[in-house]
C-alpha cells in the first residue's frame, strides 16, 4: 500500500494544533519535571523495560504503589487514576490470553510495545527530559490539580495512550511479526474493546464526584453507550494511523514529523477536555447542590 504524504502539511498542522493548545491554556511546566520526591525510586521501577504482560503488570503495581504516596496527598494524585485503569485493563487482557485468542503472541507482544510508550513517558517525565510527548504532559504536569476531576484525569491517560501510543505500539508489534493484516490479529485488536467495554463504566463511577453520579444515575445508559463508541471509533484510528506510519517507517524524518503531529492533536484534545471539565464541573456542584434541596421536599 503506497500513502501519500504531504510533508509541509503536516508539518504546518503541527504547529497550528500546538498553537491552539496554547490558546486553551498557557500553563507552564512545574520546576523541573519528575516524580519527586520518588523520583529516585521511580527511576528503579523503570530502569529497564518489560519482557511479558506478567512484568508490565509488575510494574503498574509498583507505579501505582508511588503514584498513591505522591502529592497532593495520600490516593489523590491525578495520574494514579489512569494508572489504576490501565493496570485493571491489562489484567482483562493477560486473561484474555489465557482463556484463548486467536493469536496469543501478536496480543502480547502488543500489549508490552503499548505498555513501554507509557513507561517511557513516565520516564521522560522524571528525568527532566523536554522529549516527553506533549499529550502526556498536558496529564503529568497536572498530577496535583485536585481541581480537576479523577473522571478527567483517567480519560486524559486513556486520549494520551490510545491517540498517541497505540499506533506507535502496532507499529513496534509489526516489526517483529510483519506486516500488518487484517484476517487473524485484527479480531485479537478489536478483543480489547470488549474489554473496555466492560471495565469502563465501573471504573468511570469509581472516579466520579458526588455530582457526577448523580448525572450518570440521570443519563442512565446513555453515558456507556457513548463511551463504546468512543472506544471504538478511537482504536479503529488508532489501527488506520499505525497503517499510514507503517509506510513511513523507512523515512525517519517523515516518521517523526507525522508522529508529532499525532503527539498534538492529541494534546489539543486533552486540552478541550480540561475546559469541558472546568465548565462541567461548576456546573455540576450547581446541580448536586440543587438536587440536594429538592429531595428534602419530595
Amino acid at each position: 500500500m503506497t500513502t501519500s504524504f504531504d510533508r509541509e502539511l503536516v508539518r504546518g498542522s503541527a504547529g497550528l494544533f500546538k498553537e491552539m493548545r496554547q490558546e486553551f491554556s498557557a500553563l507552564g511546566i512545574p520546576p523541573g519535571r519528575g516524580w519527586d520526591p520518588l523520583r529516585q525510586r521511580m527511576g528503579e521501577v523503570l530502569a529497564d523495560q518489560p519482557q511479558g504482560i506478567d512484568a508490565v503488570i509488575k510494574k503498574l503495581v509498583i507505579t501505582q504503589e508511588i503514584f498513591d504516596r505522591l502529592p497532593p496527598s495520600p490516593a489523590a494524585n491525578r495520574v494514579a487514576a489512569f494508572n489504576t485503569l490501565y493496570l485493571t485493563i491489562t489484567r482483562r487482557v493477560d486473561g484474555a490470553l489465557r482463556t484463548g485468542v486467536n493469536e496469543p503472541d501478536f496480543l502480547e507482544l502488543l500489549d508490552v510495545e503499548f505498555a513501554k510508550r507509557y513507561f517511557d513517558a513516565l520516564s521522560l517525565w522524571n528525568n527532566d527530559d523536554e522529549a516527553t510527548p506533549d499529550v502526556w504532559e498536558v496529564l503529568f504536569k497536572r498530577s496535583g490539580d485536585v481541581a480537576m476531576s479523577k473522571l478527567t484525569a483517567a480519560m486524559l491517560g486513556v486520549n494520551a495512550h490510545i491517540n498517541h501510543d497505540l499506533a506507535l505500539a502496532l507499529i513496534g508489534t509489526w516489526n517483529e511479526v510483519g506486516a500488518p493484516t487484517d484476517d487473524t490479529i485484527h479480531p485479537d485488536y478489536l478483543l480489547v474493546n470488549q474489554i473496555f467495554y466492560e471495565e469502563i463504566p465501573p471504573l468511570r463511577r469509581l472516579f466520579s464526584d458526588a455530582w457526577q453520579l448523580e448525572l450518570d444515575e440521570l443519563a442512565g445508559s446513555l453515558d456507556d453507550w457513548s463511551q463504546r463508541l468512543l472506544v471504538r471509533v478511537t482504536r479503529a484510528h488508532a489501527w488506520d494511523q499505525a497503517r499510514h506510519l507503517w509506510d513511513l517507517r523507512e523515512d525517519p524524518e517523515d516518521f517523526e514529523a507525522a508522529r508529532r503531529a499525532m503527539d498534538r492533536a492529541g494534546s489539543l484534545i486533552a486540552e478541550w477536555a480540561i475546559f469541558g471539565d472546568r465548565l462541567v464541573t461548576t456546573a455540576g456542584w450547581g446541580v448536586d447542590g440543587t438536587l440536594k434541596v429538592v429531595r428534602k421536599f419530595l
